[in-house]
């Protein structure tokens, strides 16, 4: 019996202050809903609400998103926004 792969989600949040958030999860939308509403929520975002979800690419597993999150975190700014624009611009 072959193994059921869940997609991992690399994504970015902009919070009230403006910052960016970036995180991995399984289920974006429960993720997102948590950052805004819950206790589960990043203690980062907590004190910064309302985010918003400007940015997210799925990978295949969780060692991938992980390394993109990692690789996404040490960009700049300025590469950070860049990719926002360039993901909302293809849509």
């Amino acid at each position: 019996m072959e193994k059921e792969t869940v997609p991992w989600f690399v994504y970015l949040l902009r919070c009230s202050d403006h910052t960016l958030y970036t995180g991995i999860t399984t289920n974006l939308e429960q993720r997102f809903q948590e950052h805004n509403h819950s206790e589960k929520g990043a203690k980062y975002t907590r004190g910064r609400r309302p985010v918003q979800l400007v940015y997210h690419e799925q990978q295949t597993s969780r060692s991938l998103a992980a390394r993109r999150e990692h690789e996404i975190k040490r960009f700049s700014r300025q590469q950070k926004e860049q990719l926002i624009k360039n993901s909302s611009s293809s849509v």
